[in-house]
């Protein structure tokens, strides 16, 4: 499957495609992947399910908005790439697939996700961007093994805090949703290596400097008065970052009353006598 496959895909009209992409499907490749992306499947070719070795199935940019039960039935599966479908809500039978490492569910219509997620102990990698979340599930607060979370393009005003309970957290992506403040949540770990908050509508940035595990801090494209203090070796990137020095508000102060000064008139000369 793959690349030649999208190729040819593309020259066959819509309700001929499903049953080109079938016919193709006749044995489990030997590298235990089988790719669809971008094949403009409206339903899941079911026998794909009776390939139990499968390690990799990905699915993306289709027409998709369900799966089949039977695909409990791929208990190797490692990776799953649901993005760029038309999920609505996160099929049941996802959460049976106890050994996946990594999830695409980003760019569909979710605006949940089930309790039934916190059975994928093995997860580390969860993408969850572009969807009509307005607060982060709480199940993604049992996902103990996650290391990297992309949660952006959502409309999310805040997290919760038991997401500090994610102690093997490293990466939070959050760019693009409707935070007005820092979440209170990501000052409590210190573990975090990356995090990004770019767009949002952030005013004030409080101090990450005892936060020592951060490496990179994106902070860029909100209306912040200052950028966020970091320890020695973070990098920053947003205004004021590295090649700009950060505004000092009470020297600002003193050159704004020192030119009101300047702009008052003299005061008048005594009258002669």
């Amino acid at each position: 499957m793959g690349n030649a496959i999208r190729a040819l895909v593309a020259f066959i009209p819509a309700e001929r495609c499903q049953n080109f992409v079938v016919g193709e499907l006749r044995e489990m490749p030997l590298d235990r992947m089988v790719d669809l992306s971008g094949c403009q499947l409206r339903r899941f070719p079911g026998h794909v399910c009776s390939f139990t070795e499968l390690v990799k199935l990905y699915l993306s940019d289709n027409h998709l908005h369900s799966l089949p039960s039977e695909l409990g039935q791929l208990q190797n599966l490692q990776i799953l790439a649901l993005d760029f479908n038309n999920f609505k809500a996160l099929p049941q039978v996802v959460c049976t697939l106890k050994q996946l490492c990594i999830l695409y569910l980003g760019n569909n219509k979710l605006c949940d996700l089930p309790d039934e997620l916190s059975l994928l102990r093995n997860l580390r990698t969860l993408w969850i961007e572009a969807n009509c979340l307005t607060q982060l599930p709480d199940v993604v607060c049992e996902l103990s093994l996650l290391k990297t979370l992309h949660a952006g393009s959502n409309a999310l005003r805040l997290l919760p805090g038991q997401l500090r309970r994610l102690r093997e957290l490293r990466t939070i992506w959050l760019s693009g949703n409707l935070l007005t403040d820092f979440p209170p949540v990501l000052l409590h770990m210190p573990f975090l290596e990356v995090i990004d908050v770019d767009r949002n509508s952030i005013r004030y940035f409080p101090s990450l400097a005892h936060l020592s595990g951060l490496k990179l801090v994106i902070y860029d494209h909100n209306p912040c008065r200052n950028a966020p203090k970091v320890g020695k070796g973070v990098r920053r990137v947003g205004r004021w970052a590295e090649e700009t020095p950060e505004p000092d508000h009470r020297k600002t102060r003193r050159c704004a009353l020192t030119d009101q000064e300047s702009l008052e008139p003299p005061p008048p000369l005594p009258p002669c006598s």
